[in-house]
């Protein structure tokens, strides 16, 4: 059978992404991150003045809506990850939409923001964070500078991630009118790489790229990379930098209600106009 040419290439192996979050829930997760993301959207919903009353939680990896916030709602649906990128949502039928630190994982994006824009009714909300930007970069620095001395190579350690223009523009193409992007940086100090990448496993967040190295890295590449890490990204102490960027993003379905943009040309003034009208300083 002949692929689709417009299809979603397959970056991630989202089976392996469902086990390695069984064993960070088994050892004990790391959640500063998911902490850090569920107070703001706590803030964020308490901002938004108007009632949600059918709310779905998409593959958020731990709780997302606790106490006092999930009493605003009538039902919460919460829809665990798995390998499966299709939401068995009834088109029209809820009010939210909310998903953490979840989206960076998925392979056809644009059609899962499609998917929620089909099952939000007239004028309901997707508000998301997901991990983007430059997260990881010093460690992804750190690797293909190691790689390329010990080994001559370099293979994909680190996902790619989608910047805030390139969300922006998905918002839109999903058809969500009002879209709103924004980043919140966090830089985390460890006392080496390797408590960095252990806090990423604990977080379910190692690799999980289709096209990930098998083997067991070599232990003088992985003695290496730690040691171009703390010579390029520590601090005066000796503590390394690991940069988390989360891109929020929001958007609405479209309603009658919503303010508009004025189209080209339906302006009552001209700018010349305006600016001639102008008083002199």
């Amino acid at each position: 059978m002949v692929s689709s040419p417009t299809a979603a290439p397959i970056l991630f192996d989202r089976a392996l992404l469902r086990a390695r979050m069984e064993r960070a829930r088994r050892a004990g997760p790391v959640t500063f991150l998911l902490d850090r993301v569920r107070e703001d959207m706590e803030e964020r919903l308490q901002a938004v003045m108007r009632n949600f009353a059918d709310v779905a939680d998409v593959w958020t990896p731990g709780e997302l809506l606790q106490k006092p916030v999930a009493d605003r709602f009538q039902s919460i649906r919460r829809i665990d990850p798995d390998q499966s990128e299709t939401l068995r949502l009834p088109p029209q039928s809820l009010d939210l939409v909310v998903s953490a630190l979840a989206f960076q994982f998925v392979n056809d994006l644009p059609g899962v923001l499609a998917q929620i824009r089909r099952a939000l009714k007239p004028d309901g909300l997707l508000l998301a964070a997901m991990i983007g930007g430059d997260t990881l970069t010093e460690l992804r620095q750190s690797f293909a500078a190691a790689e390329a001395e010990c080994e001559g190579g370099v293979s994909p350690r680190v996902a790619p991630f989608a910047d805030l223009r390139d969300i922006g523009g998905l918002l839109q193409r999903a058809g969500l009118a009002l879209p709103v992007t924004d980043v919140d940086r966090v830089v985390v100090r460890y006392d080496s790489a390797f408590a960095l990448m252990a806090d990423l496993r604990r977080m379910g967040a190692s690799n999980i790229l289709i096209e990930r190295r098998r083997p067991l890295t070599r232990r003088t590449t992985m003695l290496r990379m730690a040691q171009i890490y703390s010579e390029r990204f520590a601090d005066a102490d000796g503590r390394i930098r690991a940069t988390f960027d989360v891109i929020w993003l929001s958007g609405w379905a479209p309603h009658e209600s919503q303010q508009k943009p004025l189209q080209p040309g339906s302006a009552k003034a001209s700018l010349e106009a305006a600016v001639k009208g102008r008083p002199k300083g």
